[in-house]
């Protein structure tokens, strides 16, 4: 029986999630669905892509697209909902989703784009080690060369099979064309560069042209806003303001029989300045650690091949007891038991998971000092974690076929 930490599982993360492998008690519950890997996947086999499922039951159209809005996490949108009438007007039609886990931009993106869980695509939050060489490595920006994107996550992305059947095009900043993350987990199709929110809005529309397709309309501001001022900030809410004119605008232009969907890829908390801790000033933290990945709210720790397993249960322990009522400690087996990274995780991607992970429930951020640059600090909203906050995902319908 896989043994799982008393504390484990707070209240702040809300009802218990478990995956195939058996839990404390001895009996197995059902997987919880839907996901972030379920929209593209439902949305392709809508169009016909075959071998793939139509999990969320989405209606028939000739035309998808698909909208996802970093960031937006549903708390949010649901608390600010009176500055966006346009999506309170089909709050209705949401359906709540999980984001990856983490819930972090490089992992849900994955996750969206292949229709993989984490433990299989293999892209395990913001940073992650490369337990080859030994090295944390940057899922959004700066890969070495010598990692090769489509080496790193070999799998088909839905992109690559929807191609084959319909006309695919990725609408989004010219930046993220030949990104690495693009490459990895999002490759296929065409890709239209596009600046303003107007200028991908007008992209998305000629390519909605096609009489079968499948649009991917990427948009980052209010991410970029939650991070800089925070997610309570009024800049944060006058890009929710731009979001929802700017899709009032583009809805009613799209051709008939298409079918929009709204999504996001994780959620957002602030946290103040008080409240983001460099934890590397704490030497019985680090006992042990080779390399440290993850992102301030989902730390994950990576220990030394040759650290003895007393030197790791003390170190564990020294994290349990010092952020006993801000964070829950769980070793990898534990991560993996309660399904958070999908069923049947694949053995040759999962030393690229922390030995342990650091999940905050409370408002603060954990960050390595020795390893981030000073201005990591001065980020205010974050996500990561597995609160409902950052977590939970909008699925809206804004327009059906």
């Amino acid at each position: 029986m896989t043994v799982i930490h008393e504390s484990v599982w707070p209240a702040a993360f809300g009802p218990e999630r478990r995956g195939t492998l058996p839990p404390v008690d001895g009996h197995t519950e059902p997987k919880l669905t839907p996901t972030i890997a379920d929209v593209l996947s439902s949305a392709v086999a809508v169009l016909g892509v075959p071998g793939v499922e139509n999990t969320l039951g989405l209606p028939e159209a000739r035309r998808v697209c698909v909208i996802l809005v970093d960031g937006l996490g549903l708390r949010l949108l649901k608390k600010r909902a009176a500055y966006a009438p346009f999506l309170k007007s089909v709050i209705d039609s949401n359906r709540p989703l999980d984001a990856a886990f983490p819930s972090t931009t490089a992992t849900s993106l994955a996750s969206f784009g292949t229709g993989l869980p984490p433990g299989q695509h293999g892209l395990a939050g913001y940073d992650a080690v490369d337990p080859v060489k030994r090295r944390t490595v940057n899922q959004l920006s700066g890969w070495p060369d010598d990692l090769i994107p489509d080496e790193w996550q070999p799998h088909r992305t839905l992109f690559e099979r929807a191609s084959e059947v319909v006309n695919v095009t990725t609408v989004s900043k010219s930046k993220f064309e030949e990104s690495s993350l693009t490459r990895a987990a999002l490759r296929g199709g065409n890709f239209v560069a596009a600046g303003s929110l107007t200028a991908r809005a007008g992209a998305a529309l000629e390519a909605l042209k096609a009489p079968a397709s499948l649009v991917y309309f990427y948009w980052d501001e209010i991410d970029k806003a939650g991070h800089r001022f925070g997610s309570e900030s009024d800049k944060w809410t006058y890009q929710l303001e731009e979001l929802d004119s700017g899709l009032k605008r583009f809805i009613a232009r799209v051709p008939a029989n298409t079918l929009v969907l709204l999504t996001a890829d994780h959620g957002m908390v602030d946290i103040p300045a008080s409240q983001r801790i460099d934890f590397s000033e704490f030497p019985e933290l680090l006992e042990g650690i080779e390399l440290t990945a993850g992102e301030p709210r989902c730390v994950q720790l990576h220990f030394s091949q040759d650290a003895t397993a007393e030197v790791r249960q003390q170190t564990i322990a020294a994290w349990r007891e010092r952020f006993t009522k801000q964070a829950v400690v769980m070793e990898r087996h534990e991560v993996i038991a309660r399904g958070l990274l999908g069923e049947n995780p694949d053995p040759r991607v999962l030393g690229r998971f922390g030995d342990v992970f650091v999940l905050c429930h409370a408002q603060i951020g954990l960050y390595d000092g020795r390893r981030v640059a000073p201005h990591a600090f001065d980020v205010i909203g974050q996500h990561g974690s597995l609160t409902a906050a950052e977590r939970l995902i909008p699925l809206l319908t804004l327009k059906k076929p």
